[in-house]
């Protein structure tokens, strides 16, 4: 067997093995450079290369705000409160969100609205999410999407609706099983139930599976619903795209038996299938909206320099190999606005450093219309960690800094996101909030 061959071979094959063998794969192969497995691109006419920002745009000073188990938002209180004052407590913890946002500056908030599968919004494919009321299916009493909309707008902030796309739940507990199952009766009902044919099992929860097509097409179909309805600035995509553990892998063998033909792995299939769902999204949206801004928050590493000489000097879990995802084609094909890696490592990372990356994917949207944002690691802000102690010195300010002098100083980086809303209000993060304040906030008005 070639040894780009073998190469790949462990690439497939389980984690465990990969670590016992690929040291000794890569001496034996030493001599031979590891030969990229990306696809060539299309030979079709890249689109034209616009300027990192255009004329009289501000970069973007964003932020994640998690809903599912109720993370960020919705205050976990109010799920019990009566209908009334449930809606007065959600509401008015969302305004004093983002008045406290509009004070530090962000001037995007990157809000989840669909946390499994279930929504934050009216929808007429998906159930209301049981984040809001603690019983999927339940009306809410007020739209939340429609609620943010209107007040972030009035403030001056952008609002992006974030999609797992794949996730059906958080967990594959019995008691998930019944809350879903009832469902049956729901107008929508679950896809738990409406389609259990779609439904696999990874990282313990219940996910779609991404190889089928139909299952693409329904998600298309939940983006283009918001987009329709809703005055959304963007979509973004996280990096839930194939997620699967050791322990709890995703059994899609059926599924690659009847639409893998003519694919030499089923690596290679799944990575199609991703991509699949990434043009037919990008191009819905743009039949529907051309002015929606079409993203993806993917893992910070492409692929390891190791396994790709076009990948990044890092040592870290791949999108490419890991997840499925090929971001940097999709970058290089042009099928989208924007892309936001999460670069959550401090710059004395050695197996990933944050300066390594920033620069490696500002290298990759050069040439490309694709707007650069990173994603930075709020939550690490403060923490003592003794693989990370940069974090904790003087309340992790000067490794926010120099992080955020590097996104200022390179041209191809048009912002910043944070990751994620709640650690604004922590104590550890409270040094880290007041520089943010300082650097941020006159721009925020």
């Amino acid at each position: 067997m070639a040894c780009s061959q073998r190469f790949s071979a462990l690439l497939r094959g389980k984690k465990a093995f990969l670590l016992a063998a690929s040291a000794l794969l890569l001496v034996s192969c030493a001599t031979t450079p590891p030969k990229s497995l990306v696809t060539p691109l299309p030979t079709v006419t890249p689109p034209p290369v616009k300027p990192a920002l255009p004329s009289g745009a501000e970069s973007v000073r964003g932020v994640w705000l998690t809903t599912v188990s109720r993370l960020d938002w919705p205050p976990v209180a109010s799920v019990t409160a009566s209908p009334a004052s449930r809606i007065r407590q959600q509401q008015q913890a969302l305004t004093e969100k983002l008045d406290n946002l509009k004070r530090l500056g962000i001037n995007t908030v990157f809000f989840q609205v669909k946390p499994d599968g279930t929504a934050l919004w009216r929808s007429k494919i998906l159930p209301w999410s049981d984040t809001l009321t603690g019983r999927i299916g339940d009306d809410p009493g007020y739209d939340p999407l429609q609620f943010m909309l209107d007040e972030a707008h009035r403030r001056g902030m952008k609002v992006h609706a974030w999609f797992n796309p794949y996730r059906v739940s958080t967990n594959i507990k019995p008691g998930t099983v019944r809350e879903l199952s009832n469902t049956l009766t729901l107008h929508p009902a679950s896809v738990y139930v409406l389609h259990r044919d779609w439904i696999r099992t990874a990282s313990d929860r219940f996910v779609l599976d991404p190889g089928i097509p139909d299952a693409r097409d329904w998600i298309t179909s939940i983006v283009a619903e918001v987009v329709s309805h809703y005055q959304v600035d963007g979509v973004q995509f996280d990096d839930y795209f194939y997620t699967e553990t050791a322990r709890s892998a995703l059994d899609d063998n059926a599924t690659f038996r009847h639409y893998g033909q003519g694919f030499a792995s089923k690596a290679d299939w799944r990575r199609h299938n991703t991509q699949l769902l990434i043009e037919q999204v990008s191009r819905t949206i743009k039949q529907i909206r051309p002015e929606v801004a079409f993203g993806v928050s993917p893992a910070g590493v492409w692929r390891n320099l190791s396994h790709d000489p076009a990948g990044s000097d890092t040592r870290g879990a791949a999108a490419y190999d890991e997840a499925y995802a090929d971001t940097r084609r999709w970058v290089q094909m042009g099928l989208l606005d924007y892309i936001a890696p999460q670069l959550y490592w401090p710059f004395a990372r050695q197996a990933a450093r944050y300066d390594v990356l920033a620069r490696w994917w500002a290298d990759v949207v050069r040439p490309t219309p694709v707007r650069l944002y990173i994603g930075v690691a709020l939550y690490k802000v403060g923490e003592p960690s003794k693989s990370e102690p940069d974090w904790a010195i003087q309340g992790g300010v000067p490794e926010l800094k120099k992080q955020l002098d590097l996104n200022d100083a390179l041209p191809q980086i048009s912002g910043t996101i944070l990751f994620r809303e709640g650690y604004l209000n922590q104590p550890q993060t409270q040094e880290a909030v007041s520089y943010l304040q300082q650097r941020w906030g006159h721009a925020g008005g």
